[in-house]
């Protein structure tokens, strides 16, 4: 079987034009995917969404599914088996928690992170209904997980009866892209001056969809407590709005003593994210939980220091490279960030800048590939669930 190259399909559908999170890794992955001589490549996507896949699967796309969440999820179980067994496919993978339960091949589920069990309040309440379901049928009937940390493979035992065989495939980050090396002098400059933030002002930055499990109010608070002590310091949120945004924006209120010194970016393209992370004086991710911490990575790729939270899959990812701190705790959260503004010895920031390159040229989505393709293997041997 190891000699067998493999027809898998990935399901990309609910892939979004500015991906983040789980949409990102799809992408990401598709591509590592679309590279891999092991592999034939079909992404099944939405109807009017084939042009943006064909480059990444080589031209074989399945543009099939319907736009809309609801009606998508309808699909994937009514209409997807039969697409599936007419494609001569070795596996499908579905990178989103849901499977196609009558399928007639071999399905491989990615899990992402487990707070629809032990956080709903951090999701709507349909998708904490229909999630928790999902992944309680895959970890049954699927021919095999991955999920994207060794922190959510525990997980998943803790919460569920896991019958198929779980591979950990983290995450990796484009070290062409996310790199301490500036591709020009002035250039980092001037893209975050385009983004409203001066790089005359050193600045903690936040990356990530504004959303209550990311804790960004806790940061606030954080931040001024620093403030008075650090006239320049700038307090950065980049991100875009995900679903209890609204709630945070109140807290963030709320929670702010200076927020004339508060930048807000919205969403940050591809091309722009490594400027502002390298620039950072430090970046802050102090979420709650996480199934991976995608920013994370990135800015230890960006050779940028980074505060992040203990117990977590950030702190499995970075290790001694952070600066970890208690989850919620906006007075620890604050020493960890002036731990890194004031200062240890040189040499200690210098050690653990060079820890942090060290995991992200490690992380890589073409090692992340190859652990998906031994989880295809061994659902391909398997057959279907």
């Amino acid at each position: 079987m190891n000699g067998h190259r493999l027809r898998v399909s990935l399901d990309v559908s609910a892939v979004p034009r500015s991906p983040a999170g789980a949409g990102r890794y799809t992408l990401e992955l598709a591509r590592a995917l679309g590279e891999l001589d092991e592999i034939d490549l079909v992404a099944v996507s939405r109807r009017r969404d084939a042009a943006r896949w064909r480059p990444v699967a080589h031209g074989s796309v399945l543009a099939a599914a319907p736009k809309t969440r609801p009606v998508r999820l309808a699909w994937e179980q009514l209409r997807l088996p039969g697409l599936l067994a007419g494609a001569r496919l070795d596996v499908h993978h579905s990178p989103h928690y849901t499977m196609p339960e009558r399928a007639r091949v071999p399905v491989v589920v990615t899990i992402h992170d487990l707070t629809f069990f032990n956080h709903p309040e951090w999701h709507e309440r349909s998708k904490v209904l229909v999630f928790r379901r999902a992944i309680t049928v895959a970890a049954r009937r699927a021919a095999a997980i991955v999920c994207v940390s060794a922190t959510t493979a525990d997980r998943l035992h803790e919460v569920c009866e896991v019958r198929a065989p779980v591979f950990v495939a983290p995450h990796g980050v484009d070290l062409d892209r996310f790199t301490p090396n500036v591709p020009a002098p002035g250039r980092d400059e001037a893209t975050v001056r385009a983004l409203g933030v001066d790089p005359v002002h050193p600045y903690v930055l936040f990356v990530g969809t504004i959303e209550p499990r990311k804790n960004v109010p806790a940061l606030v608070r954080a931040f001024d407590r620093l403030a008075p002590q650090h006239g320049e310091l700038r307090l950065v949120i980049a991100g875009q709005h995900g679903w209890g945004a609204d709630e945070v924006e109140r807290a963030i209120l709320a929670a702010s003593v200076h927020p004339d010194r508060i930048v807000r970016t919205g969403y940050v393209s591809d091309d722009a994210l490594p400027a502002l992370l390298r620039r950072s004086a430090v970046v802050a991710y102090p979420s709650f939980e996480e199934g991976y911490g995608l920013p994370a990575l990135e800015a230890l790729a960006c050779g940028a220091p980074l505060v992040t939270t203990s117990g977590t899959a950030m702190a499995e990812l970075a290790g001694a490279a952070a600066v970890l701190v208690r989850p919620g705790d906006a007075e620890d959260l604050a020493r960890g960030i002036e731990e890194v503004l004031a200062g240890p010895a040189a040499v200690s920031r210098a050690e653990r800048r060079a820890l942090g390159l060290s995991v992200a040229a490690a992380r890589t989505w073409a090692a992340s590939a190859e652990k998906h393709l031994a989880a295809y293997r061994r659902a391909a041997e398997q057959g279907p669930g």
